[in-house]
């Protein structure tokens, strides 16, 4: 893909989902979009160019750190509920509840008690979410063990970069196959008709960014939504389904 190629249908992308925001504002509607992935897989990149043009005052991206030592005893979701989009509000939470499923799982911040009581409660909770009136919609952004390799340095090389590096990522490589593990554990048992997951191959930074956008156009229904701009490729996005973990669309 050509750079200008990609400039001409981002931008074109961009102008859809300032439309789509005016509808959301309009209905008074809640939108939840969740980004997850490994490290490097992009989630930066693909919220940065959703939310370029929309409006500060009804767009929030949420990123959490480490939980404070009160959040770790409280409820597990109760630090994201204080999160969640209020009327006429699009949220894009960069990385959220699933770290549980995720990080906590490979790097031992949970125990597998807590692991469990996640896992067997996520579905439900989202569930009442949608019942309540938010829209969740869940992707999952995969990369190569190469790829995230080649990422990972180039943010150790690259001066503006520098402030993505996390103790984490010198153990994302090291952690590839129990990451995995997780992450075919999370899809499989969190994947719902209420909720599904959409899994986007990553490895080209500019077609998933693209891919993202075309198909969260596609996800609230609106009279505004315009379908002259080319399809979702189904080999770069699609709703999970398990033998995605066989046919090579997902890393192993």
């Amino acid at each position: 893909m050509s750079k200008n190629s990609y400039k001409a249908s981002l931008r074109h992308l961009q102008i859809e989902l300032v439309k789509l925001q005016n509808y959301l504002i309009s209905n008074e509607l809640q939108l939840l979009v969740i980004f997850e992935g490994r490290d490097a897989a992009g989630k930066d990149g693909v919220i940065k160019r959703i939310v370029e043009h929309l409006s500060p005052r009804e767009t929030r991206v949420v990123a959490l750190g480490k939980p404070s030592d009160q959040e770790l005893k409280s409820w597990y979701f109760q630090r994201y509920v204080a999160h969640l989009p209020k009327a006429q509000e699009m949220v894009l939470m960069n990385r959220s509840w699933y770290n549980r499923a995720g990080v906590e799982r490979v790097m031992g911040f949970c125990t597998d008690a807590q692991y469990q009581r996640f896992m067997s409660s996520v579905v439900e909770f989202e569930a009442l979410l949608s019942k309540s009136g938010i829209q969740v919609i869940k992707y999952y952004l995969d990369i190569g063990k190469d790829e995230q390799k080649k990422r990972l340095q180039d943010r150790r090389d690259d001066p503006l970069k520098q402030w993505k590096i996390s103790p984490i990522d010198a153990s994302a490589q090291a952690h590839w196959r129990d990451y995995s593990e997780a992450r075919n554990a999370m899809l499989l048992q969190t994947h719902s008709a209420a909720c599904p997951w959409t899994v986007v191959n990553a490895n080209n930074k500019k077609r998933a960014r693209l891919a993202v956008i075309r198909h969260l156009l596609q996800q609230v229904e609106s009279p505004v939504r315009v379908f002259d701009y080319v399809e979702p490729n189904p080999e770069v996005i699609f709703t999970f389904e398990q033998k995605h973990l066989h046919d090579g669309l997902i890393a192993k």
